[in-house]
Formats: C-alpha cells, sequence, structure tokens
C-alpha cells in the first residue's frame, strides 16, 4: 500500500484545521444573523437544510478543489434560503403548507385513531408514553395526543382542553368535539 494513502505531508491537514476554523465561524455568524428559528426544533425542511449546511462545510474544509470562499458562500446561501422561506412561511398560508406539515391527532377522546397512526407511522406504545410523559396514567384522562411537526408530542388533558382553539390546525383534532366533551 501506498504511504500517500496515510499521510502526504502537512500541508493537507494545516490547510483543513485553517479552512475548517474559518468556515465553522463562517456557519456561526450565519446561523447568528438569521436568528433563532433557524436553530429551532426540527421538522423536515428544517432537517433537510441541516444536512445541506453539513455537507456545504465538509465540502470547505475537506475539498482542496473548493476556496474558502466558495464554502462561505454556500453556506451563506442556505442559510438566507432557509431565513427567506420562513420568512414567506409566516406571511403565507401556500408556502407555510409547502415546507411544513400540519400537526396530526393520534389520539382523540381517549381513543387512538388507528389510521392516523398508521399514516404517520406511530405505535400504540410510542402514544401510550407521550400520555405517561405527560403525567396521565390513562387514556380517558387525555383529550388529545399530537404529533407535532417537529416529531414531539404534545399530550392534552381532558381537565385542559378548554375551547380547543390551540387544535384548530391538527389534522384529526375536531377541536370543537373535544371540547364539547371534556
Amino acid at each position: 500500500m501506498d504511504a500517500h494513502a496515510f499521510f502526504n505531508g502537512w500541508s493537507g491537514p494545516l490547510r483543513i484545521a485553517l479552512v475548517g476554523v474559518l468556515a465553522y465561524f463562517a456557519l456561526l455568524l450565519c446561523l447568528r444573523l438569521a436568528g433563532k428559528r433557524t436553530l429551532s426544533k426540527w421538522n423536515e425542511f428544517d432537517f433537510a437544510i441541516t444536512v445541506a449546511l453539513g455537507s456545504a462545510l465538509a465540502n470547505a474544509v475537506l475539498s482542496e478543489s473548493v476556496p474558502l470562499a466558495d464554502g462561505i458562500t454556500g453556506i451563506a446561501v442556505l442559510v438566507l434560503l432557509q431565513y427567506v422561506l420562513t420568512h414567506l412561511a409566516m406571511r403565507s398560508p401556500r408556502v407555510r403548507r409547502v415546507i411544513q406539515s400540519r400537526p396530526t391527532a393520534l389520539l382523540r377522546d381517549g381513543r387512538l385513531l388507528p389510521d392516523a397512526m398508521r399514516d404517520q407511522r406511530v405505535s400504540e406504545t410510542e402514544v401510550a408514553a407521550a400520555i405517561r410523559g405527560g403525567g396521565f396514567g390513562c387514556f380517558d384522562e387525555v383529550a388529545v395526543v399530537v404529533l407535532e411537526t417537529n416529531g414531539t408530542f404534545s399530550v392534552i388533558g381532558r381537565a385542559h382542553v378548554g375551547s380547543g382553539s390551540a387544535l384548530a390546525d391538527v389534522e384529526n383534532a375536531r377541536h370543537h368535539d373535544v371540547a364539547d366533551r371534556a
């Protein structure tokens, strides 16, 4: 085996160290300028942008054919794109529907919703764990369990559902039914 496969001189590692530090701080600066929303709990859109940012950073650091300025430009473009799309989503329901899924009720009025659970690939065990994590020991104590767009579960007890207005955008929640039965 060729010795160059393991070590080809100090210029490569030194370049990676220097570019890695500079690209990392450029990424932090871009994320700081883009705001807290960029670092929020992930939905599908956030996951995709995070993977793309990781790839851009890795290319900038490890590829000698990618100049530092090009790598930083790629990172800045991705962060700017994320910022613009989230800004547009705040103002346009149509854009919001494209980049964000809707939260989905998996349990309503103490009863599991098997079709919703199947569609979201969530087991009864996971719903039960969420209910226990919410401080409940019985399905009947729960008005609704929601799978949020970031993959977390929200558990709302019958005593706390109120008018159900916070459930207006939740698929399968039928918030007026949940509130009426509470």
